[in-house]
């Protein structure tokens, strides 16, 4: 961390590049494409950008919707309500309702997965039977 100083509270924590890229296993590259599209913000200080605890923050939520396969622009939508006065209930259920189509979403390519899999499983005892009739 940039000036970590044991009595500086959490919230003037700041990271570089190279220590929240480490942090959570992505390239410079990825980080400086999430603040192109303006997901994350860093200070600049000449040509080095400082990371706050925001930053850290939307990194963390953007790389999670990115694991549940959230598009980045939805990710952004959720994102973004956190950062409205809106209330939270509205919030939440915004949230709530992207999740159970993700789960949706997700549960219908398991079926259409396992569906794939026993039809390979039929091709491949079919291939063997023909193999094993060969002379």
């Amino acid at each position: 961390m940039i000036g970590r100083m044991t009595s500086a509270p959490v919230d003037d924590a700041t990271w570089t590049i190279a220590e929240i890229a480490d942090e959570f296993g992505v390239t410079h590259r990825t980080v400086r494409h999430y603040e192109e599209l303006g997901l994350i913000s860093p200070e600049r200080r000449g040509t080095s950008r400082i990371y706050h605890r925001r930053d850290r923050t939307r990194l963390a939520l953007i790389l999670r919707g990115k694991r549940l396969g959230f598009p980045l622009e939805e990710i952004r939508t959720i994102i973004d309500l956190y950062d409205t006065p809106r209330g939270k209930a509205s919030q939440l259920r915004y949230v709530l309702a992207q999740i159970d189509e993700r789960r949706a979403d997700l549960e219908q390519r398991r079926r259409d997965l396992e569906d794939a899999l026993v039809e390979l499983d039929a091709f491949e005892t079919r291939c063997r039977a023909d193999l094993d009739r060969l002379p």
